[in-house]
């Protein structure tokens, strides 16, 4: 276990922290994700805001597992950035830094 991850019960799975490796047990178009892997991104979308937590959850439950390799790389890079950053983007304050991040925006919203 990291120093990070001591006192909330979350044993080192191995993986990294920047970039979770979205082709474990899965291809392209897998509907069906690796438990480990969709169990990672959903601790990786709880957030500081509420807001981002709820639209995350959601987003997680009825869209990621038809996501594509590109826009799970995507998705990763939104939870790499700072909450209030990313809930300006997600809300519509603030235009996504490219086309991809903008499209995957469009996915996100839909579900909420």
């Amino acid at each position: 276990m990291t120093n990070q991850d001591r006192g909330v019960g979350i044993e080192n799975s191995g993986l990294s922290r920047q970039c979770v490796d979205p082709t474990v047990e899965l291809t392209a178009d897998s509907s069906r994700l690796a438990p480990e892997l969709l169990q990672r991104v959903r601790w990786r979308c709880r957030r500081g805001l509420l807001e981002l937590d709820i639209i995350f959850i959601r987003f997680i439950e009825a869209q990621y597992a038809k996501l594509s390799i590109e826009e799970r790389q995507t998705f990763e890079e939104l939870l790499d950035m700072p909450d209030n950053p990313l809930w300006d983007m997600v809300s519509g304050r603030k235009e996504a830094g490219s086309d991809a991040q903008a499209a995957l925006l469009v996915k996100i919203n839909t579900c909420n």
